[in-house]
């Protein structure tokens, strides 16, 4: 089972290496390389906060804008036929394409 951490907009993962007897995990969602570790699940967490306030108070030092894990946009590949009714859908109820498939998928995970 996989569970993610949740930190001023960033999320991260939690893992386990049998081999190093430890927690790790990275930020994800962002090109930049944000990694931690730790014996527990606190010390983990810790890790997890720490790397992203350091990350963050980098960004402000050097004047530089953080990235952002989710900018709103993204690309998807989907059927033609479902491509047809979603946009058949929008017409029908006076929406964008755009605003019925983000109606979809709140219904789906919001």
């Amino acid at each position: 089972m996989s569970s993610l951490l949740s930190y001023k907009d960033y999320n991260g993962t939690m893992e386990y290496s049998k081999e190093d007897s430890c927690l790790y995990g990275k930020v994800i969602g962002i090109k930049s390389l944000l990694s931690y570790e730790g014996d527990s699940v606190y010390e983990l967490e810790q890790g997890f906060k720490n790397v992203t306030d350091e990350y963050l108070a980098d960004c402000r030092e050097r004047n530089a804008e953080p990235e952002q894990p989710y900018e709103g946009t993204f690309h998807v590949r989907i059927s033609p036929e479902l491509h047809r009714n979603i946009a058949v859908y929008a017409m029908e109820h006076g929406k964008s394409l755009n605003a019925a498939v983000e109606e979809a998928i709140g219904n789906m995970v919001g």
